[in-house]
């Protein structure tokens, strides 16, 4: 197979900003309950999904990964009541951000993932990569 082959047909790089308290464990249950998802997905994880600054998001685009998504800790944030909003705001701003540097706010994705929620995880990560490939991914 070609290198320009081998690129088209690699999975699209997906980075995720996962929380300590809520979306990680839900993230680490699907991997040690052997739930298939994509090997292009890299997992970092922060104190609270509305700290995530728009220019880490920014930056992991520029550095080659075709979408971030946010795995927020929606009604169970341990630090703010109002942590959903917050993180939507966030997004948002990031969103027009991302516009006016070239890039289709598409590949920013944020969706609310508990401690017992791997399967929501996989087809959020289907479903964003599907989103992904028709970007041209």
């Amino acid at each position: 197979m070609t290198p320009e082959a081998n690129a088209r047909d690699a999975a699209p790089k997906i980075l995720v900003f996962s929380t300590n308290n809520i979306s990680d464990p839900g993230i680490d249950l699907a991997g040690s309950s052997h739930m298939d998802y994509l090997p292009s997905v890299l997992v970092i994880p922060v104190p609270c999904s509305s700290g995530i600054n728009p220019n880490w998001v920014l930056h992991a685009l520029q550095a080659g990964f075709d979408g971030v998504f946010i795995a927020a800790d929606g009604t169970d944030c341990a630090y703010l009541a109002d942590c959903t909003s917050r993180t939507a705001k966030i997004v948002q701003k990031t969103q027009e951000l991302m516009e006016r540097q070239g890039h289709d706010p598409r590949r920013l994705k944020m969706a609310a993932i508990c401690s017992v929620c791997s399967e929501s995880f996989i087809s959020h990560m289907e479903n964003f990569y599907k989103v992904l490939r028709e970007l041209g991914a």
